[in-house]
């Protein structure tokens, strides 16, 4: 986890620019370097890093002696760099995972560069002597990056959108800055005077399809067929490796622990495979929640269970909204699930940099997108329709669950690695039968659940557990959090305020008080930037008028099923 930044073509004293690469400087707290571009002016790279892989030669961009015109500025981790190394016989000069990316460039171009990487990534790759600039990021989006592009063709991208609001141009119409699409490579030509063209924006992988690096992956052979034992068996070898491939670290390794069977389950294979292993240290588990909330009771018998070393943060509700504006600014969101979810991570994070040298930090996240686990999926007027909404959920997680996740850990300079998203795990999934992935006995993530069991990886209770969204969980059942922070704002925003709001604000137009004050706190840090987003997350097939599971007419407490 790190934070790159890049202008091609700037108008401005380089100088002055770079002042705006200093914004995401959370991201990379070991080191920062700024570097012209030579034979090109106007045109730079900022880089924030956080040690995590190869701590001699990790700072970028990336230069090694056999590409000297090849410049590399990315953020994340490619899991398979070993593999692929030996595969095709690259001769290293460092130890860095992202080396792989220039031999891969070198030999085979761009789009099957791109998709032969197994990992989380955002990268910006220049090519002087072709004059090329490429733009990349993963499948799912998990590590961030934004770009700002004038019709004179300058250019400027960054991790985080936060690192090119103020940035200068000689434009005199506002420029959009706009997420990069995830799963895409983008092409830029290079002219001499530092500014660029685009040439293509291409799709190099979709969730449905398996990734074209499978046929590189050293996971034990899957059995063929819709058996159910064969896939319940499958399931557990794809999420195994994907936890085995993520333990890629020189830095201490710990996991997020709501209690969920999605965190317990990330958490019981990190600790089973890091004895495998010998890590030479316990793997620390962290839950967050008020005193009586049901992830906190959850999250303790998990952690007996498995044998982490546990640590639980409290937090007030008052704590907790004190947060709030500090958690939209690393967010750039408004969206209000998304917000209150972020809380609570937040904090957690704030807990992990300051209190523990765990800096690399697991966590459940993609689960209910990929298995269907919220509530509503119950639902879904057909196996078909839940099998879309799926997919469309987990195209979408770069707006909402991975952008929370990023963002929480990344605001304390920790790096995130969520094994539920990983590719061949993801697609292998995705291909199953979709009545097999449906809710099944009123039980969401039946068929996960289901794979699980009887192993006594983690307590039965806890593997059918019922789905709880982390920001109702993390309190307790008797009020929910985002019921302080309703009760909160009900001063701040008055009833004329939000009648007015569907005119303020036409484009995703708040319609309630907090709603309200979630884009007033946005629109104050980041005007007019509100197309970040495409719509609220919201349930469907039900009539809801908020996003949390609480409020649904078919959520039943623990004590209740």
């Amino acid at each position: 986890m790190c934070g790159i930044w890049a202008l091609f073509g700037s108008d401005e004293c380089l100088a002055i620019q770079c002042t705006n690469a200093m914004k995401i400087a959370h991201r990379g707290p070991d080191a920062f370097r700024f570097e012209n571009v030579n034979g090109f002016t106007n045109c730079c790279f900022g880089f924030h890093r956080l040690a995590i892989v190869d701590q001699l030669h990790g700072m970028q961009p990336l230069r090694v002696k056999k590409f000297p015109y090849l410049w590399l500025c990315y953020n994340g981790e490619i899991y398979n760099h070993e593999l692929l190394k030996e595969q095709f016989e690259f001769d290293y000069q460092t130890r860095m995972d992202g080396e792989i990316l220039l031999h891969l460039y070198d030999r085979f171009g761009i789009e099957k560069m791109s998709s032969l990487l197994d990992g989380v990534f955002a990268f910006i790759l220049l090519d002087t002597a072709n004059r090329k600039i490429f733009l990349g990021r993963d499948t799912y989006g998990v590590r961030p990056m934004f770009k700002l592009l004038t019709d004179d063709g300058f250019l400027a991208v960054c991790s985080e959108a936060k690192g090119l609001t103020q940035i200068t141009h000689s434009m005199s119409e506002p420029v959009k800055i706009m997420p990069f699409p995830p799963g895409h490579f983008e092409e830029f030509n290079l002219k001499l005077n530092g500014k660029v063209e685009s040439v293509q924006l291409e799709r190099f992988h979709c969730c449905t399809e398996e990734p074209k690096h499978a046929e590189y992956d050293d996971a034990e052979q899957l059995g063929k067929g819709f058996a159910l034992e064969t896939v319940k068996s499958n399931i557990r070898i794809l999420f195994e490796n994907a936890v085995r491939k993520r333990l890629m670290a020189h830095r201490r390794i710990g996991c997020l622990l709501s209690g969920g069977v999605d965190s317990s389950l990330v958490a019981a294979t990190l600790v089973k495979l890091s004895k495998e292993q010998e890590l030479q240290y316990p793997i620390q588990t962290f839950a967050i929640g008020a005193e009586d909330s049901p992830d906190i009771a959850a999250a303790r018998k998990v952690a007996a269970h498995i044998g982490s070393e546990h640590h639980e943060v409290n937090f007030t509700p008052e704590e907790a909204i004190k947060a709030v504006e500090e958690v939209i600014v690393h967010l750039e969101s408004y969206d209000i699930t998304t917000v209150r979810a972020s809380v609570g991570m937040y904090l957690v994070s704030k807990y992990i940099r300051e209190k523990t040298d765990s800096v690399v930090i697991f966590s459940g996240e993609g689960s209910d997108e990929l298995t269907q686990g919220y509530i509503y999926f119950h639902k879904a007027p057909s196996p078909k329709a839940g099998a879309e909404d799926s997919v469309r959920l987990l195209k979408e997680l770069y707006m909402f669950d991975v952008l929370r996740a990023d963002r929480t850990t990344a605001a304390h300079g920790l790096e995130l690695r969520v094994p539920f998203l990983d590719h061949r795990f993801t697609a292998y999934y995705l291909s199953l039968p979709e009545e097999m992935r449906a809710p099944k006995d009123g039980v969401e993530k039946h068929l996960l659940r289901e794979a699980f069991s009887g192993l006594d990886l983690i307590p039965d209770e806890i593997l059918w557990r019922r789905k709880e969204a982390f920001s109702d969980g993390m309190t307790s059942t008797k009020k929910s959090w985002y019921s302080f922070l309703q009760e909160n704002i009900e001063s701040k925003i008055n009833d004329s305020q939000l009648q007015k709001a569907k005119k303020l604000f036409p484009y995703n137009p708040p319609t309630t008080k907090e709603g309200l004050f979630m884009r007033q706190l946005f629109e104050k840090h980041y005007p007019g930037c509100y197309e970040w987003i495409t719509h609220y997350w919201m349930p469907r097939w039900i009539k809801a008028t908020d996003p949390s599971a609480r409020t649904l007419s078919i959520y039943k407490p623990e004590k209740d099923q």
